[in-house]
């Protein structure tokens, strides 16, 4: 034990050291730290506190999640590496300008814990341990599971910088606030999917299936979904688990309805939707596995994996959902999501060309290049009671919201309305487009407007004109009609607070 009378504290170069009385409270529990000895912490903490250097080892940890394939845990990757950035940012250029603090003398902690180095950086705020906080503390906040899993390995690299003697415990703790800050701001500009799940409302009466008995889930093969249908198989010993191709998911889907109580599907939005109009004409429930490359239903009404699909289906938790449906004389169809006509199902059709080849969001990327670079002329339609251009006409099946920099997201699948957005023609289509999506629900501008309502009239459209709808496109011309089906559809999906 350093004698209580001996200066802990070495000055840094051109800065007076702090009053002793000051540093006392710090003094104290650092000459507890640096008097103990603990064989099994020197071969574990010293090799951690090196490990994080430059943000390693969690750049490492965000590897590990995001290669566990789960949408949960690539979200608290990003969310960790995400809080990482902003605390090293906020301790560079706040923390360490504005407070001066020496640090520990070297020779306070036994040699085989001592750091080769001593930083020349001022100590306070500790670096590492805000890197370790914010990473921790950005997975917890989107999954509490990993975030246990990280926590004792982040706690550790923080106890680690006071037991090697790089700081005092003031440092520490201050550096780890302000990386636990740092998350809790990176969630106020993107909030988690916990933040914005939908009302457990309007609740349908359905099966509880505790074994998964009637389940008939249909599986889209093309979606890479094997892995999700042995999980489900293996959470739902009692459900039949059908993989079909592409091509015969109508006929299986079909099959299927007559002799299930529950109609499943495991696949992307496409997928999804054609399961839909099924469970819409025979009246079955619809049980839904994201398993594409979008899955945006799925994730909105709050099922993002095996695990919450299985919940709701052993719980009989289920809600009813609006419906969308386009027609367009004697041709019509549903969506669940957004139909749209303009540049965007023309950036649909590119990218299907590409994604096959190249992966489903580097297609889309060339896909926009691709479609906003060509000389084309904007659409011509009858809107709201006169003929105008349009570079595109958007319309939600519900309203979408944004929060901070996020995308936007329904906060109610039951609402009733269509969210129209459209962008007006103009020579511009690229900046008009950008500025659209920046402003968001922005009700009018000279470049966009948006309305929301229960049904939607386009006249005049010209033949060949191209309409997506949940990532799915047909031709379409004349007059095209957009409206709601309300509460038309029943779906599973976990009931949280009930």
């Amino acid at each position: 034990m350093t004698p209580p009378d001996v200066d802990l504290t070495v000055p840094e170069p051109g800065h007076r050291p702090l009053p002793g009385r000051a540093l006392a409270p710090d003094r104290r529990l650092f000459e507890a730290a640096a008097g103990r000895h603990r064989p099994v912490a020197d071969s574990l903490l010293r090799p951690l506190g090196r490990g994080a250097d430059h943000g390693a080892l969690w750049f490492a940890a965000a590897v590990a999640l995001a290669a566990s394939r789960t949408p949960r845990a690539r979200r608290a990757a990003a969310r960790g590496l995400a809080s990482l950035g902003l605390a090293s940012l906020s301790v560079g250029a706040l923390g360490k300008r504005s407070v001066r603090r020496p640090r520990p003398v070297r020779h306070a902690v036994p040699p085989t814990r001592r750091p080769k180095r001593q930083p020349a950086t001022a100590p306070f705020p500790d670096g590492h341990a805000a890197s370790a906080a914010a990473f921790a503390t950005g997975v917890a906040l989107e999954s509490p599971a990993w975030g246990a899993v990280v926590a004792p390995v982040a706690a550790s690299v923080v106890v680690s910088r006071v037991y090697a003697g790089s700081h005092h415990p003031g440092d520490v703790l201050a550096g780890a606030a302000l990386g636990a800050g740092a998350a809790f701001a990176v969630r106020g500009l993107v909030p988690t999917r916990g933040q914005v799940t939908p009302p457990a409302r309007p609740r349908a009466d359905v099966p509880a299936l505790l074994e998964g008995e009637g389940l008939v889930l249909v599986a889209n093969s093309a979606s890479g979904t094997a892995d999700r249908a042995r999980a489900l198989r293996d959470a739902l010993p009692g459900a039949e688990v059908v993989e079909c191709a592409p091509g015969d998911l109508s006929a299986r889907l079909e099959e299927a309805a007559g002799r299930a109580r529950v109609l499943g599907v495991c696949g992307g939005d496409g997928t999804v939707n054609t399961a839909a109009r099924v469970a819409l004409r025979t009246g079955l429930p619809l049980a839904v596995l994201p398993g594409g490359t979008l899955n945006h239903f799925a994730y909105d009404l709050g099922v993002e994996d095996v695990r919450d699909l299985a919940r709701a289906l052993r719980q009989g938790d289920a809600v009813r959902v609006d419906v969308g449906r386009y027609s367009c004389g004697d041709r019509h169809g549903v969506f669940l999501n957004t139909c749209s006509v303009g540049v965007y199902p023309e950036l649909v059709r590119e990218r299907e060309r590409w994604s096959h080849r190249i992966g489903g969001w580097p297609a889309g990327v060339l896909a926009a290049l691709r479609v906003l670079r060509t000389g084309r002329h904007p659409l011509e339609a009858g809107f709201q009671g006169r003929t105008r251009p349009l570079w595109l006409l958007f319309a939600g099946n519900g309203t979408y919201h944004r929060v901070g920099l996020a995308s936007g997201r329904r906060r109610d699948l039951a609402d009733g309305l269509l969210d129209v957005r459209v962008v007006h023609g103009g020579r511009r289509p690229a900046v008009r487009l950008l500025t659209a999506a920046l402003a968001g629900p922005l009700t009018r501008s000279p470049a966009h407007a948006a309305v929301r309502g229960g049904q939607l009239r386009l006249d005049h459209v010209a033949p060949g004109t191209l309409l997506a709808y949940d990532g799915e496109v047909t031709e379409v011309e004349g007059s095209v009609t957009l409206e709601k089906l309300p509460e038309a559809l029943t779906v599973y999906r976990p009931i949280k607070g009930y």
